[in-house]
Order: C-alpha cells, then sequence, then structure tokens
C-alpha cells in the first residue's frame, strides 16, 4: 500500500504506433462452437496478443469482446509485435480444419492520439482500425507512415495497395500488406528511453559499502535515503524514487543506460566506509548522457557528525544542479527528522527489514521502529513507518490480534501527523493508516494532499493517494496518481501494488477485461501472491466468464482456506455503495464462501 489530489484530468496529445486487432469470422466460429472458441479466445489473449504485447514494451488498452487496440512507442516494436502475433496464431491454426481455425487481422498505423485517462482517442485509432478491416485472414495492414519508419530496419517485403479510401476517413491513406508475415522471424525490440522532465532529473544510486562488514548495509543505505529525500524535497528538481534506484545494488553499472532507463539527466553514486568512530563518505555526479564527470568530493568526519557529512554532499550536488537555490532552503531540505543518532540508526535498520517485504522481515521492522520511537518520542517518520507495518500487516492477515493492534496502529498515525506538520513521510504515511484503518477517508486525503504539496517528489506519497482515491470512489484520480507514482520510480520492485491498485479500479469502472489481464500480469510475476488469483477470479466472474472465474477462486482458496467473500469486501473501507456491490457481486459469482 502506499501532491494535490487531483479531481480532472487534463488530456494530453502524442504521437504514437497503434495496433488494431481482430478475430476473422469469430460470430460463425461461435454459431459453431460457442464454449471451445471461447476458450480458445481466452488463450490465444492470454499466451499470444498479450504475452507479445508486453514482450514488446506495448500497452494493450482497450479489448472489445474480439477485436483488441494497443500502443507502442515506435512503428518497430507493433510490427515486430504483429509479424510475431501471426506467426504464434498460424502456427495453433494449423492443428484445426479450416471451419476451425482461429486467425486475425491486424492494422497499424503512426498518429497523433489524444489521450484521456488510460483510454486512447482520435484520428490515430481510427485509421488503424480501418487498416485492421482491410487486412487478409493472417495478414497485416500498414500505412505509410509506418511503411516508412520500418522499411530498412524489419526484414520482410511489401504489397504496395495503392491510396485507400477507408470507411469515415477523409483523406485516403496508403496502403502496405506485409508480405508473408507468417514466415518472418520476430525482431525482439528494446524498450524505448523514457522522456526527460522538464527539470533538472537525477537519480541516486546505492552507495557502495567500503567497511568490510555486511552487517553495515543497512547504514550505508540509511545514508543514500537521507539524501535522496533532502534532494527530493526540491519542487525545481525531478528525483528518482529510492525504490527504483535500488534495483541497481550491487550491480556493474552503465551510468548512460541507467539516465535512459529511469530517465534522468544525472546521476549519484558514491561510497560510504564506517570505521570505529569515523566516517567517509564519497561521492561523484555523472551526466548520463554524456557519461562525463561533473563533481567528485570526499567527505571525512567523525560519526556523530554523519547528517553533516549527508548534508555537504546534498549541497554540493544542489549547487550543481540549480542556479538559484536560497541557503535557507537548502538548510530546510537537510533538516532530520531526528537529531538522536541511535534512534535514527534504528529508524535506518527498521527500512532496511521493510524493504524485504515479508512477513518475518516486517515482525523484525516493527521492533526497530518502536525502538526508535522509545529513544526519541518526537520522531515522527518512526511512528508512521510503525503504524504503516501495523497497515501491511492487515492487508495480509498477519495481525496476531485485529483489534488491539488496530487501535495501536491508529494510535501511532496520530502521533506522527502530530509530529511531523513539515514532514510528508509522516503525513502520507499515517494519513493513509487512518483512512485504511480507521475510515477517515477525507482527512486521509487532506494529510496526503499537504504531504505532496510539500515534496511532489516523494513517490511512495502517489501510492497512498492513489489508494485513498480508489477508497473515495475518485477511480480515474487514483489510476492518475499510479502512473505518477510509475513515472518517478519506472524500476518499483513493488509496483504489483500499482498493477493491483490499478486493476481494482478497473474492477470499479468496469472495465473487467482490462482488470484481468492486469490480474494476470501480478500472477506472472508473484504466482503464490493470493491477491492476483482473487483479482482474476471477481474480474473474470464480472466479465461472465464463470469457469475460469472458479478456477482462480479454487487457487486462491488454497493459498488461504480462510478466506470469505465478507472478510475479503471489509478489506478495503469503501465510501460508495455501488463499489461495494460491485466487489460483493465478484466475489459471490466467483464461488467465494460468503
Amino acid at each position: 500500500m502506499s501532491g494535490a489530489l487531483l479531481t480532472t484530468e487534463r488530456a494530453e496529445r502524442r504521437l504514437a504506433a497503434i495496433f488494431a486487432a481482430d478475430v476473422v469470422g469469430y460470430s460463425r466460429l461461435v454459431s459453431a462452437d460457442e464454449e471451445g472458441t471461447l476458450s480458445r479466445l481466452g488463450t490465444l489473449r492470454r499466451d499470444i496478443i498479450e504475452a507479445n504485447i508486453d514482450r514488446y514494451s506495448g500497452r494493450l488498452f482497450k479489448i472489445m469482446g474480439d477485436g483488441f487496440l494497443a500502443e507502442f512507442a515506435s512503428a518497430v516494436q507493433a510490427v515486430s509485435c504483429a509479424l510475431a502475433i501471426q506467426t504464434e496464431t498460424e502456427a495453433v491454426a494449423s492443428g484445426f480444419d479450416d471451419a476451425q481455425k482461429m486467425r486475425l487481422r491486424i492494422g497499424i498505423h503512426v498518429g497523433d492520439v489524444l489521450v484521456t485517462g488510460e483510454d486512447l482517442m482520435g484520428d490515430g485509432i481510427n485509421i488503424a482500425a480501418r487498416l485492421e478491416s482491410i487486412a487478409a485472414p493472417g495478414g497485416i495492414s500498414i500505412s505509410r507512415a509506418v511503411h516508412d519508419q520500418i522499411r530498412d530496419r524489419i526484414k520482410t517485403t511489401f504489397d504496395d495497395k495503392g491510396e485507400v479510401f477507408l470507411k469515415n476517413i477523409a483523406r485516403p491513406v496508403q496502403v502496405f500488406a506485409v508480405a508473408e508475415a507468417k514466415s518472418v522471424a520476430p525482431i525482439k525490440a528494446t524498450p524505448s528511453a523514457l522522456a526527460l522532465p522538464n527539470r533538472p532529473s537525477i537519480a541516486v544510486l546505492p552507495f557502495q559499502n567500503m567497511s568490510g562488514d555486511p552487517e553495515q548495509e543497512y547504514f550505508a543505505d540509511g545514508v543514500v535515503e537521507d539524501i535522496i529525500t533532502a534532494l527530493s524535497r526540491f519542487k525545481t528538481l525531478f528525483v528518482i524514487a529510492r525504490n527504483s534506484s535500488f534495483t541497481y545494488k550491487g550491480k556493474a553499472v552503465d551510468v548512460r543506460k541507467v539516465g535512459s532507463e529511469l530517465g534522468v539527466r544525472y546521476v549519484l553514486e558514491g561510497s560510504v566506509r564506517k570505521a570505529g568512530g569515523r566516517v567517509r563518505i564519497t561521492g561523484q555526479l555523472i551526466d548520463s548522457a554524456t557519461g562525463a564527470h561533473i563533481w567528485a568530493d570526499r567527505f571525512d568526519g567523525e560519526l556523530h557528525d554523519v547528517f553533516e557529512l549527508q548534508d555537504q554532499i546534498t549541497t554540493s550536488v544542489l549547487n550543481r544542479l540549480l542556479t538559484h537555490v536560497q541557503i535557507a532552503e537548502i538548510e530546510r531540505a537537510n533538516r532530520k527528522p531526528s537529531t538522536n543518532l541511535h534512534a535514527y540508526d534504528c529508524y535506518w535498520r527498521g527500512l532496511s527489514e521493510h524493504w524485504k517485504q515479508t512477513k518475518s522481515s516486517n515482525d523484525v521492522a516493527l521492533v526497530h521502529f518502536l525502538k526508535a520511537i522509545d529513544l526519541d518520542q518526537n520522531f515522527s517518520s518512526a511512528y508512521g513507518m510503525a503504524a504503516i507495518i501495523f497497515a501491511m500487516q492487515k492487508q495480509n492477515f498477519w495481525l496476531a490480534d485485529v483489534a488491539q493492534d488496530t487501535t495501536e496502529a491508529i494510535r501511532l498515525a496520530r502521533r506522527a501527523i502530530e509530529l511531523g506538520p513539515t514532514d510528508e513521510t509522516a503525513l502520507c504515511r499515517g494519513g493513509h493508516c487512518l483512512g485504511y484503518l480507521a475510515g477517515e477517508l477525507d482527512f486521509a486525503a487532506e494529510c496526503i494532499r499537504r504531504g505532496l504539496a510539500i515534496n511532489p517528489n516523494y513517490a511512495g506519497g502517489w501510492s497512498y493517494s492513489a489508494w485513498t482515491h480508489q477508497w473515495l470512489g475518485d477511480h480515474q484520480s487514483s489510476l492518475a496518481d499510479v502512473r505518477q507514482w510509475e513515472r518517478l520510480s519506472p524500476c518499483e520492485p513493488t509496483m504489483l501494488q500499482g498493477k493491483m491498485i490499478s486493476a481494482f479500479a478497473h474492477v470499479y469502472l468496469g472495465n473487467f477485461e482490462e482488470a484481468a489481464r492486469l490480474a494476470q500480469r501480478i500472477i506472472d510475476e508473484r504466482p503464490n501472491l493470493m491477491v492476483g488469483w482473487r483479482l482474476l477470479a471477481i474480474s473474470r466472474a464480472l466479465a461472465g466468464d464463470v469457469v475460469s472465474a472458479k478456477t482462480a477462486t479454487k487457487k486462491a482458496m488454497e493459498l488461504d482456506p480462510s478466506l470469505t467473500a465478507s472478510g475479503l469486501v471489509s478489506l478495503a473501507p469503501l465510501r460508495r455503495a455501488i463499489d461495494i456491490e460491485r466487489l460483493k457481486e465478484g466475489y459471490t459469482k466467483a464461488g467465494f464462501p460468503a
């Protein structure tokens, strides 16, 4: 679980390669064998269409019965994906007689599209759909715009069909058929680089622990987390979240690749050596576009000066990245939530355990956070993290005493907010817990709004905002919050949670096929994560595929035999009756015990 509240979503435009596919003669196939056709369509969608769209870095944004629409960042990705899909579909079809073969038509166009939430609209979509309608069974039709971009990049031949008037399209479109698509081996496309933000952008990579003691990893990680937090409080910077930065921990990295994968201009890397009572921190700032070193320095001091050393690094980086930063602002950003080094040491140890995301590690983390509070009873961030541990335990059915632990979590959350009126982590974490555990959704939303106003770079805050918007019933804003979270943390290892939030949002919005697609992706990544199976169960059930839904329910019940429909519905503090009823309907139809 994990800014201003987004009450409206501003439409934007972008250039995209649009892929449209449709099953040939679907009505005839259903008429001949309804059950078999539906089963084969589900397999085709899951194992061939969705698998290849993911493989070629595309996004399936609409399913219409036997039709599919997807977007790609490039024409090469879209056509490579189409070739792979047609090759695999034809291979499956070869096992059936002509009357039973399930084949696809595919159309692809590159054009301007209008973005409205998760959906795309405009002539770019319409032209791709019309190109699909004139494609041969098992074939691919592309526009001139696509042909010009791929003709020297994909080894295949093209049949020029000339200019064709497409239905409801004002001007003729020059059409090319991709010849002998089924015989062409697909070409794996590499994911496109993220666009740079319109402000200085930076990722702080994990510092190397030079202490010679693996037990000191938490200390090096804590130093980096604090530098990230300090930098992120500057609204004039775009700072990648800790969870994405730490996916590079222990790896030899190419900063150019890091910059491309995270969508940042600058990368900060360094090392920490802690020996006896002294600390040495080194850092170097690199331009990811050129690989050039912009700044490097070494900071030495006593262990009790570690906060000052971090501040020196932060200030030095800021002086390079920003041209108009006031000293007072730097001092404010560098202000620590605790001046007690022993309390902060416990806090770092707690975070190190928390990120492991297991029951045992969260139990250990809670001990560290509570000890930090004992050492510094005004440590707002520690109160917030302790409350979050209890919230996670509730979500995963790990609470030992539900009533007692919930009461304690609410107390900790209130104290975090009281002590941390200018601490974005305390406001967002405390607010989230009060919304989830006490049902105080309006207050939760206000706390999270205040936290994100202080630090819009706080990626975790956007996840908390997404959950709160969802519970309030504002599902489009919830999806927008997830997208902001993903951009600030594009390599987020816990982004399964983003898929979870989005899947539930699509259930409430009635987009059951999209919810099922996201649920399947959760299952593919974590087959033993029960929430993926129950999401798949309710989305399939609400879409009318009760057989598949009950199969998913059986798997969820194997993972946790105590599940009941009423218990699962009560997990979420939903405000809208319509959302509660939809969830009840889904669990009931899917066959969960009452």
